[in-house]
């Protein structure tokens, strides 16, 4: 018999009744029932009952010995009785009555339990993140992770890519976050960065004649974390592709992400690839007020600005006449009660907003004060212009899109919620919210620049390497602002779940798409001389797409923080408390990297 285990803790059977078998483990739970002493034993595969008698002659050792130590057993494998038998356990009709015990490494008090899945402070769990894995859901989310990592290796690997690494030390690159720096210790005071992805090295991949790359690549980004966001690194299912255009991306790779959300959603709906709508960025803005639409909830706004010019509710009236102004309406069919506009209009205020006007319609005039001042007609004309009847109601939003699209696509989500809570439902008898579902889409033509307000300049308002829609052309076509990227973004549910683009291949457009953002031939050849220079020797047309593995197995664990399916996170605050990263470094280290410190000056109190 093997030292430690002839079987492991969720391993044995009823088959298995008479045999001698040898366990190691964890001490999941014990509990002493009228003498007998029982143990849940805990390893990576599952749980098995120990049962220990009163005349063993361990039995104080067993008595005294704490959870989460590590013991090793010995004994014969019973039945237990029917009125016993634990369903929801594999090794349910089964128990291990006891012939040996040891302990093999006696745990202290815990920081925090193990047992049962309490809601413990970030800063303990983190701190003992250990501790923290082995709780049943952690370790489940964990193990999901590994699974659909696998699945999608499989899936690109039938699509006949293939796996390559791309250096991690590489140079600055601007993909929107800040760097992460290394210090060279043989070249003085210059640095490495850590990559933001591997964008340059997958497409010099292509430029060197390889046709379908992947990889599932560590990215490092010094930005601050959020729910859906961590903190200084990620992984990414990175993909490059040749010869192909923006479809020939999305076909192939969006099926082998849709299988693997399948592979895993258990009874939840996954929307079918084919159904997958493809929405253009400005759309997108106008009907759902975010390039990240939660399409689990169908409302869709409508631009109403031209109703209220001239009207007599002088404020919509006011804005209807200012340059680049518009009102927006929110559907609500079945929301026509007070209480609930009240709701609304409550939580808006609680928004920073002034309030929400509605509408709230019926079978004459129409109800609130935005119906009062507009009258009748104009009310009747609006209703059918949103398809809306007696009962229903709409909400408003007004000013500078720009300005006021976050709210707006908060206030879309909010309104949709609080209906479907209220047992309400959309036009056609549609839910206002499918919690059961997967829902995708692509997000396409997005804007090439946008504008800087805090430099008042024109930048990148997405990725400085995509092909502009039309090419160089489009540069004598349009104005900056107008120029459209071949970008995309694959959303679900209201996440971005990846990004990618047809590639500027060609050093023409790549200089003249740079000078456009205020960025001389000098600045491209110095920042991306490598690529640049590659693309003068020939370089294919080229296109790829990064899936966020986080956020794929975020919500197939149906978690709300992304730090509850990696591994070992870095807090919100951006430390790792086990190891206590980040740290000083030491006189010496800093000597052969050639750093001073300069520690921010503080202002003195008083």
């Amino acid at each position: 018999m093997h030292i430690y285990r002839s079987h492991n803790c969720g391993e044995l059977r009823k088959d298995d009744v008479g045999q001698t078998v040898r366990l190691s483990g964890w001490v999941h739970r014990k509990r002493d029932h009228g003498g007998l002493l029982f143990i849940d034993l805990r390893d990576h595969y599952g749980l098995t009952q120990l049962v220990v008698e009163p005349e063993a002659p361990f039995f104080a050792d067993v008595e005294a010995v704490r959870a989460e130590s590590v013991i090793r057993v010995e004994g014969e494998v019973i039945a237990r009785g029917s009125d016993v038998v634990n369903p929801n356990l594999p090794t349910g009709e089964i128990e291990i009555r006891l012939s040996s015990f040891e302990v093999m490494s006696a745990a202290s008090d815990l920081p925090l339990p193990v047992f049962g899945e309490p809601d413990y402070p970030e800063d303990i769990r983190m701190r003992h993140r250990y501790l923290d894995l082995r709780r049943e859901g952690m370790h489940e989310n964990i193990m999901l992770r590994s699974r659909v990592i696998s699945n999608l290796r499989r899936g690109m690997e039938k699509k006949g890519f293939t796996e390559f690494q791309t250096p991690i030390l590489t140079a600055s690159s601007p993909e929107g976050a800040r760097d992460f720096l290394v210090p060279s210790r043989l070249h003085a005071g210059k640095f490495f960065a850590l990559p933001q992805a591997p964008q340059i090295f997958k497409q010099l991949i292509m430029v060197s004649g390889f046709d379908r790359y992947f990889q599932v690549a560590p990215c490092f980004r010094d930005e601050d974390a959020r729910a859906d966001r961590s903190a200084g690194e990620f992984y990414q299912l990175d993909i490059e592709m040749s010869f192909v255009e923006q479809q020939d991306v999305l076909d192939t790779t969006g099926p082998v992400v849709h299988d693997a959300f399948a592979a895993f959603a258990g009874e939840r709906q996954v929307d079918p690839y084919e159904d997958w709508a493809k929405i253009s960025y400005s759309d997108a803005m106008r009907l759902y007020a975010t390039d990240k639409p939660d399409l689990r909830i169908p409302i869709k706004m409508v631009d109403v600005t031209s109703h209220f010019r001239g009207s007599g509710f002088k404020v919509f009236a006011d804005i209807a006449a200012r340059d680049k102004h518009q009102i927006w309406a929110i559907p609500a069919p079945q929301g026509a009660s007070r209480a609930f506009c009240d709701r609304v209009d409550k939580w808006a205020r609680s928004e920073g907003q002034p309030g929400m006007a509605y509408i709230m319609f019926n079978d004459s005039d129409g109800q609130g004060p935005v119906a009062k001042n507009i009258g009748p007609d104009r009310v009747r004309f609006l209703g059918e212009k949103l398809g809306l009847k007696s009962g229903d109601a709409c909400f408003f939003v007004a000013g500078v899109p720009s300005e006021f699209s976050a709210f707006a696509g908060k206030a879309r989500v909010k309104i949709g919620l609080d209906l479907h809570e209220l047992g309400k439902t959309y036009f056609g008898g549609l839910p206002y919210f499918e919690s059961n579902r997967f829902a995708f889409c692509w997000i396409v033509d997005f804007p090439m620049y946008e504008w800087d307000e805090e430099h008042k300049k024109v930048e990148f308002g997405h990725n400085p390497f995509s092909m502009p829609l039309g090419g160089l052309e489009a540069f004598d076509t349009f104005e900056p602002l107008g120029i459209l990227a071949q970008q995309y973004d694959l959303v679900c549910n209201g996440y971005e779940m990846a990004s990618g683009g047809v590639r500027n291949h060609r050093p023409d457009i790549m200089y003249k798409a740079f000078e456009v953002a205020g960025y001389g031939p000098e600045v491209v050849e110095d920042k991306f001389g490598g690529m640049l220079n590659a693309f003068k020797y020939g370089a294919p047309p080229h296109a790829g797409v990064a899936y966020g593995i986080d956020r794929i197995v975020m919500l197939l664990a149906e978690e709300e923080n992304i730090r509850e399916v990696t591994m070992f996170p870095l807090t919100q605050g951006a430390e790792d408390l086990m190891l206590g990263a980040p740290s000083e470094a030491s006189p010496e280290q800093l000597k052969d990297i050639h750093i001073k410190v300069v520690k921010p000056i503080t202002e003195k109190k008083g």
